[in-house]
Order: structure tokens, then C-alpha cells, then sequence
């Protein structure tokens, strides 16, 4: 899971995402507090590539069972 900030937002999307494709990691969250969007990228299938709203349940595909809301996450992050 690789959370963008502005000044590091082509690094973690680009060069990073290449590095983990490369390294085989299946599949790879960017989360975007700017847009309040989470993209799942899955380099084995690109077809399955999804983009949630924070308010969305995710699903794992590598995880099996794993699923979670991002805005439940933050909300228990920032108590």
C-alpha cells in the first residue's frame, strides 16, 4: 500500500509501481487522500485494475478473505 503526497506522487505511482511489478508483488493499493480514491493495480491482470472511493468495501485478490473500508481505516487511524 503506497499512500501519494504531492511532492512524491510520479515517484510512488512510476517508479515505484515498475520496481514492484519487477519485483513481483502481485498487486499494489495507491491511496490518494487528495481525491479520497484508492486504485488497486494487479500486474498480473491489468484487466482487474479497480478504483474505489474511501466509502467502498476493497477485496483483496492476493489476500483471500482481506477486505476493508478505507474510511472505516482512517477513522480508527485518527482517534
Amino acid at each position: 500500500v503506497e499512500v501519494l503526497s504531492k511532492s512524491t506522487r510520479k515517484k510512488d505511482i512510476f517508479i515505484k509501481g515498475n520496481k514492484y511489478s519487477e519485483a513481483g508483488v502481485k498487486e499494489y493499493w495507491i491511496v490518494d487522500p487528495s481525491t479520497e480514491r484508492v486504485s488497486v493495480i494487479y500486474f498480473e491482470d491489468t484487466e482487474k485494475n479497480e478504483e474505489y472511493m474511501y466509502e467502498d468495501i476493497i477485496k483483496s485478490h492476493v489476500l483471500e478473505g482481506f477486505e476493508i473500508r478505507m474510511a472505516d481505516f482512517i477513522e480508527k487511524f485518527n482517534e
